[in-house]
């Protein structure tokens, strides 16, 4: 197959393509187990494989598709075709970033392939979680186990061969109760990345018993607290909730293709711009922010992107300085040309596809913020006058342009003079994106820092759902409204 596929790019280039490369998926397989207060209420398992051709011709993409592999030529052909009547509409004829040419593999670490572990035993997790959420106050019970495998064989017309072996986990598990008012609230948990590994193995046994108990717990907290009251205060977002944060007005902010307009038709854009870059003050000096697809344990890390460019550790905001974005090899030179100044040297490697039949586009990485050196969450509190803990992503609602925001949370607990108080019910905090990361005022050391994942980014028209990974520690924002 792979044979074919060289031959098929070659004979592209010869008929005056400028670039060829194409995506064989040799198996993609997925297994979804949900149980709903002890009922196994899904299980279903899918698998399909394919191949996509991109084609760059006179300054236009074409692209094609199919998971019938037995008429390449014709796959190819319409690839091409697509591209020569594209590039008689282009407007800015594309151009791509330099790069090498790789012949590599990679494999995502996993100790234990869970397509291999028997429906008994997934189910048997399962069972034992619900288990220790069937506790008084509890209405409903969620536990939810998502696999995903993929193989993924690039080759272009550059000479680059990459063979990527990619194989997730995430599992979940929630309790949901009534108030006296009869509204509902819940609590939820999904393990942080620990370790250098994200297979089966990721789901232990002792870790996920601990938060079961303490996530229903806290719930029973909510369910009899008062509201949160409409203050101005401090706010420390734990990692449960300043990974959504830094999801929505980082990540989805810095998304290249975003900030020069190409997502404004479907999923927004950016208050970037282009002048920006090295001299807006995005957040405080205690704020480094940046693209990392080179931790082993998060599905934000996958070896090399679908423009064949390895994975990276890149700056976004260095000490509150915006100085990168999420990037691929052709935004970055339109970037560059209509910025009229060379802002990036090349590709981030940060283009990707959800599939074989969708092209890739600039996604993000492990949108990561550094530790700091204010010590562990427990310091923080001490040091915060008049502040709420906040934990658990409830609702959000963000502006077009990722300007300003709106989040609501599982839980808060109120802060007074260094103390934590009471938890408080339906609490919410909001704010505008550069005020807010410049009131960052404290951020938690390395015992604060956690991997947590997203498995469900969606972005692109068609839209594509994208999995990825934050690592972020406990951070304090001065003079923030809540309970509104």
């Amino acid at each position: 197959m792979q044979k074919q596929l060289q031959e098929q790019i070659a004979r592209l280039r010869a008929a005056g393509a400028h670039y060829v490369d194409a995506r064989w998926y040799p198996a993609e397989e997925t297994n979804e187990l949900m149980m709903w207060n002890g009922n196994l209420k899904e299980a279903s398992a899918s698998r399909e494989s394919g191949v996509g051709v991109r084609v760059l011709y006179k300054g236009a993409w074409g692209f094609s598709a199919a998971s019938d592999t037995s008429g390449l030529g014709a796959l190819f052909d319409k690839a091409l075709d697509n591209a020569r009547v594209a590039a008689e509409r282009v407007t800015f004829p594309i151009r791509l970033a330099e790069k090498d040419a790789i012949r590599a593999t990679f494999e995502s670490p996993n100790a234990i392939n869970p397509f291999t572990v028997p429906m008994a035993e997934k189910l048997a997790f399962m069972q034992t979680m619900d288990a220790k959420l069937d506790q008084p106050g509890v209405f409903q019970r969620i536990c939810a186990l998502t696999f995903m495998r993929k193989q993924i064989i690039f080759l272009d017309s550059e000479g680059s061969e990459i063979e990527k072996t990619i194989t997730e986990v995430f599992p979940s598990i929630e309790v949901v109760g009534l108030d006296a008012q009869g509204e509902m609230h819940s609590r939820k948990f999904s393990p942080p990345r620990m370790g250098d590994t994200r297979g089966w193995e990721t789901l232990d046994m002792e870790v996920f018993s601990a938060n079961a108990e303490r996530i229903v717990r806290e719930m029973n907290e909510v369910l009899a607290a008062e509201p949160c009251p409409k203050d101005v205060r401090s706010v420390i977002l734990l990692p449960g909730i300043m990974f959504l944060q830094t999801h929505e007005t980082i990540g989805h902010a810095l998304e290249l293709d975003r900030i020069l307009g190409y997502e404004l038709a479907f999923a927004g854009g950016s208050f970037v711009r282009l002048s920006d870059f090295g001299t807006l003050r995005y957040g405080s000096e205690k704020l480094t922010a940046r693209a990392d697809a080179t931790i082993p344990n998060s599905p934000g890390s996958f070896g090399f992107d679908d423009d064949g460019i390895p994975a990276q550790n890149n700056l976004l905001i260095d000490k509150g300085l915006l100085v990168g974005a999420i990037t691929g090899r052709q935004m970055v030179e339109e970037a560059n040309v209509r910025a009229g100044r060379r802002i990036f040297e090349g590709s981030g490697g940060a283009n990707r596809a959800t599939a074989f039949y969708r092209v890739p586009i600039e996604r993000m990485t492990n949108i990561n913020i550094d530790p700091g050196d204010d010590g562990t969450l427990d310091d923080i509190i001490r040091n915060t006058e008049r502040g709420i803990v906040l934990d658990g992503d409830k609702s959000w609602s963000i502006g077009s342009n990722r300007e300003q925001f709106h989040f609501a949370t599982d839980i808060g607990w109120l802060v007074e003079d260094g103390q934590i108080k009471h938890v408080v019910k339906n609490s919410t905090y909001q704010g505008e994106t550069v005020p807010f990361y410049n009131s960052l005022s404290a951020v938690g050391d390395e015992s604060t820092w956690e991997v947590q994942y997203t498995p469900n980014c969606g972005k692109g028209q068609p839209n594509q759902i994208m999995q990825l990974g934050h690592g972020v520690p406990v951070c304090r924002f001065d003079n923030v409204r809540i309970g509104e």
